[in-house]
């Protein structure tokens, strides 16, 4: 009886098993989409017979002014797909340059991503499709047959915030093995993004590893910590656990984080094989990051040898009170009479922020700062900024 019973519950356990990857097996659909063709023109599929109307938008297509939290800005433009046989519609693209690029689509005015294609990533609270087009620029964000570093999602005291709080750090290739001592580049998110943005959107491993295996950058470590003083961690990986991620959140740039990131530098050189000092410690951000970048490196100004401000976020803020916004010019020519090795200013020409950065220039300019300037098609997007990077960390130590 009882050996009946167990082939009985084996049986079933069998039926629901096959039932589930028969299930999941009826859900694939023999697709493909996107598709990139020999001449780097790319098709995009979608099943859909009963649709009335199907559209494809990405940062592939030509841009058109959107209205964003931050004021109008460049977005994604918009084409339309055609419906072919069987329910499937399709559009191809012409000739696209090198690079990675996202999408989704909307179907009759509902956004949706592409279920050909399981490739996502989150911006904010956005999810879209990605993919790349390689033989040229892109094939550093690619996954190439070379050495690859290591990446760590640790968790640190911060006793200026009060808390533990989690941060993801790339090393280089062989930093097990070695005994080696490393320089390290901070490397820091905008708003809305945290400590995964610079990994999942940035491709930060990928293009390290790359440029490092090409020579074309010094084997370094990459710090990426998390810019919302009020998060432990990442929307769903934090104390928090799953809830939505939102563009601005309170105290982000108040200079909350740039008065504790101390702590971060502490840990850091506390856990890692690193050269303590100012020639091997380079810091960068996008955005907000950039303006973080900013304020941290003059709040300290004898700490970094190597700023990069990508695109940053340098505007007046009226919670920009306390001690670190202080003194900003004096603290500034503190930070340039200290001397450092590289201050690297790079944005979009069609950037929302492209006259504030021209005013900063200026400013520079004026007080004989010296200063590296990179001015670059488009707006304010990780098209961009991933450019920025490949651009910078061969620069640096």
């Amino acid at each position: 009886m009882k050996n009946h019973l167990l082939t009985t519950l084996f049986f079933l356990a069998t039926i629901g098993f096959t039932s589930y990857a028969q299930e999941a097996l009826f859900r694939a659909q023999n697709i493909i989409s996107p598709e990139i063709h020999e001449d780097n023109s790319v098709t995009f599929r979608l099943h859909a017979p009963n649709a009335t109307a199907v559209q494809v938008t990405g940062d592939f297509l030509p841009s058109v002014k959107m209205e964003t939290p931050m004021g109008l800005m460049d977005g994604p433009g918009k084409a339309e797909l055609k419906k072919g046989e069987n329910g499937v519609w399709e559009f191809k693209t012409p000739v696209l340059d090198s690079g990675l690029y996202n999408y989704s689509f909307t179907i009759d005015g509902f956004s949706s991503i592409d279920p050909g294609n399981p490739f996502l990533i989150r911006d904010v609270a956005s999810v879209t499709n990605i993919f790349i087009v390689g033989g040229g620029h892109a094939d550093l964000f690619m996954t190439n047959d070379i050495p690859h570093g290591t990446v760590a999602r640790r968790w640190y005291d911060s006793p200026g915030l009060g808390m533990d709080r989690r941060i993801t750090i790339y090393t280089p290739p062989g930093y097990e093995i070695s005994t080696e001592k490393y320089p390290v580049l901070y490397l820091l998110h905008g708003a809305g993004g945290d400590e995964e943005a610079w990994l999942a959107l940035g491709r930060t491993a990928q293009i390290m590893d790359n440029l490092i295996a090409q020579g074309k950058a010094k084997p370094m470590i990459v710090v990426m910590p998390n810019g919302n003083v009020i998060q432990d961690g990442a929307p769903g990986e934090g104390s928090k656990n799953f809830y939505k991620p939102q563009f601005m959140i309170p105290k982000t740039m108040d200079g909350t984080y740039e008065g504790t990131f101390e702590d971060i530098i502490k840990f850091v050189e506390s856990n890692y094989r690193v050269k303590a000092d100012k020639a091997s410690r380079a810091i960068a951000g996008l955005s907000m990051g950039g303006f973080h970048t900013l304020h941290i490196s003059r709040y300290y100004p004898n700490t970094f040898d190597y700023m990069g401000l990508f695109s940053a976020a340098i505007m007046p803020r009226e919670d920009a009170t306390g001690k670190v916004y202080s003194n900003f010019d004096e603290t500034l020519k503190a930070q340039m009479d200290n001397g450092y090795k590289l201050y690297w200013i790079a944005i979009g020409n069609r950037d929302f922020l492209y006259k504030a950065n021209q005013e900063y220039l200026e400013k520079l300019k004026g007080m004989g700062m010296p200063h590296d300037y990179v001015e670059s098609e488009g707006g304010h997007t990780w098209k961009n900024w991933r450019v920025y990077l490949s651009q910078f960390a061969p620069l640096l130590f």
